[in-house]
């Protein structure tokens, strides 16, 4: 069942909060600002419910906000070494709007800062819809993006990303959801244990821009392949700040796998990642700091985000799965969030 409520007004466009129950009282709250997940409520060993998803209690909380809280992120997600983009031997040069060093998350004003059109509302999902017209952040092409949300009778929470330019163009499209297990401003995440189904990750420079191949995650806290206590390399000093990194699931877009989970001790959740993108970004709120809801402080570590994607700066990669789509070409990739209990 899907219900619609006003949200507020930007730009002179009207916002929505749609409230999406399944019948064993799982919730998903979506906007229509941003394509964002406001909250996913799904219940604990004890079947409480509890909002998961780190964000705000109003519109002007997303509107004034700067860490992408929920939103849908585009049309590039993550970083492009020093914002050079060729395609087709044209070269682009886009904003560098992280450190003048790099572009991120698509450039000055995101897709997490449009307001969406609402496309369709079906009995458990609903669709958005944003075109971002040719050269906006100084991209080719006018893309078509669609985006699905949907609850399942599981709680599974399945977003199918949809989109098509009318010339080549790159596109790498998100969800920048922030969790915590144990509830929204319910302490930090560096007790939840977490696994990633990655043989390999992503090395980075000091402003997070890959250097040189992918590398083996043997013997390295990257290691996730067991489940890992995510404070764990932070305490033994081997990652003192912890987790902002890529990992590849995959040497191909569009095979489906599961990524990974995130369990956490005290509540019994259990979040189960599956994915037909080739990579997935494992943040853990470094530099997090938001009056969250119920104007609750959430500072650092305190919300990790599993952003499945295609790797960063792979326009300069090409030995990696390919992100530029031809004129007509759709992109079509689907995430699925599963909530349970242990």
């Amino acid at each position: 069942m899907v219900t619609r409520n006003e949200f507020g007004f930007e730009n002179g466009y009207k916002c929505w909060l749609f409230t999406i129950k399944n019948n064993n009282g799982a919730i998903l709250r979506l906007t229509n600002y941003g394509a964002a997940i406001v909250g996913i409520e799904v219940p604990d060993k004890n079947g409480n419910l509890a909002d998961v998803v780190l964000g705000y209690d109003d519109l002007k909380g997303y509107v004034e906000g700067t860490t992408f809280q929920g939103a849908a992120v585009g049309r590039f997600a993550n970083r492009i070494g020093k914002g050079k983009l060729v395609i087709d031997g044209t070269e682009y040069q886009l904003a560098l709007n992280e450190n003048g060093v790099a572009h991120l998350h698509g450039g000055v004003v995101s897709y997490n800062k449009r307001v969406w059109t609402v496309e369709n509302v079906g009995e458990d999902s609903v669709t958005f819809g944003y075109v971002s017209p040719d050269g906006e952040e100084n991209y080719p092409g006018t893309l078509k993006v669609l985006i699905t949300y949907s609850l399942s009778e599981d709680n599974a929470v399945t977003i199918n990303y949809k989109a098509v330019s009318d010339a080549a163009t790159a596109i790498n499209l998100t969800n920048h959801s922030y969790f915590n297990l144990a509830g929204a401003g319910n302490g930090d995440i560096k007790n939840h244990i977490v696994k990633i189904n990655a043989n390999k990750y992503t090395p980075v420079d000091s402003e997070l821009i890959p250097v040189g191949e992918d590398a083996d995650v043997e013997g390295t806290p990257f290691d996730l392949r067991q489940p890992t206590r995510v404070g764990e390399c932070m305490d033994n000093g081997t990652l003192p700040s912890g987790y902002d990194h890529n990992f590849v699931l995959s040497d191909k877009a569009g095979v489906q796998v599961e990524a990974g989970e995130v369990y956490e001790p005290q509540s019994g959740r259990v979040m189960t990642v599956t994915t037909n993108l080739p990579a997935m970004q494992l943040y853990i709120g470094i530099a997090l700091d938001i009056i969250g809801k119920g104007g609750k402080h959430c500072g650092n570590y305190t919300g990790l985000c599993l952003e499945t994607q295609f790797s960063p700066d792979t326009p300069n990669r090409p030995q990696l799965p390919s992100c530029i789509f031809k004129a007509g070409e759709e992109y079509n990739f689907t995430t699925t969030y599963k909530f349970s209990v242990r």
